[in-house]
């Protein structure tokens, strides 16, 4: 495989495809539309727990103390009434489970990743702020990515305010924290991020990019699905190769929840997956 084969297959698919591939560190070997801006559907989730460990280490924030597990929020348009989320429309009925009682928010944390939970996104964001994840984005080097409102905040889409992604600022994100966890850098400290790259490589939703990895390689990633939309964000840690950064969104028909259309596998996942193995065959010979 060529990359220029692989732009040539992309061609040929509906939409828009972004991607960044490149080693930690180095400039990427391969990009596609690396600028182009997609709704982020959860990736986004990657920045509100940046957000939280930056509070967490200035000592805004406990990350084990106990807080109310809620499902009302305030909206990002003002002068709108409060929001709740969809409890059919999430990943994880574990949180669900502990609304009206309290749960530490590290845990919450960890449920917005490895289970993609919206509910437990929702009540993290309540916490740091719009601004801080802001902030996040802004560290890692992101240009175009914004999130301007928390899930299901319905009144705030329908006025125009979105949460966007693009390959090349998820790919600065999750390469800023996986080169954080090992020299200090501006994201967070080495620890924090190392605890987040662990929260990350627990990911339980491994159906695209994770999917076209030999079994027992390791991923810390985070993907993202809406109608219309299919995400993956990771760094890949070979045994037998340096680190690298893998990102692909997918703006598309071919994100259409499968025969059902509410299945997590489609057209979409599996055409992620395929970019996957694609680029571990290549893994060798990535630049840097």
């Amino acid at each position: 495989m060529t990359w220029d084969d692989l732009d040539a297959h992309l061609d040929r698919v509906p939409g828009t495809v972004s991607a960044y591939v490149g080693r930690l560190g180095a400039a990427p070997t391969w990009t596609r539309r690396p600028d182009a801006t997609h709704y982020a559907a959860s990736t986004m989730k990657v920045a509100v727990l940046l957000a939280l460990h930056r509070a967490a280490e200035a000592g805004e924030l406990d990350l084990d103390a106990p807080i109310p597990v809620i499902n009302e929020f305030d909206s990002a348009q003002p002068g709108t009434p409060r929001f709740s989320c969809a409890q059919h429309y999430d990943n994880d009925d574990a949180v669900w489970d502990r609304v009206g009682g309290t749960a530490p928010l590290r845990w919450l944390a960890d449920r917005m990743i490895t289970r993609s939970s919206n509910l437990a996104t929702n009540i993290v964001l309540g916490r740091v702020g719009l601004p801080a994840v802001a902030h996040a984005w802004a560290l890692a080097g992101g240009r175009h990515s914004v999130t301007g409102r928390g899930i299901e905040d319905f009144a705030a889409r329908d006025a125009g305010i979105t949460n966007l992604v693009t390959a090349a600022d998820l790919a600065a994100l999750l390469g800023g924290l996986a080169t954080g966890a090992t020299r200090p850098g501006p994201l967070a400290s080495p620890a924090a991020c190392a605890t987040m790259m662990d929260v990350l490589l627990a990911q339980e939703h491994r159906e695209d990019l994770a999917s076209g990895l030999p079994e027992g390689i390791r991923i810390a990633h985070k993907n993202g699905w809406v109608r219309g939309v299919r995400h993956g964000a990771g760094v890949v840690l070979p045994d037998d190769a340096p680190p690298y950064v893998i990102v692909v969104c997918t703006t598309t028909d071919l994100a259409d929840g499968g025969a059902t259309g509410e299945e997590i596998e489609d057209d979409a996942c599996r055409l992620i997956a395929n970019i996957s193995a694609r680029v571990w065959a290549a893994r060798h010979d990535l630049a840097g």
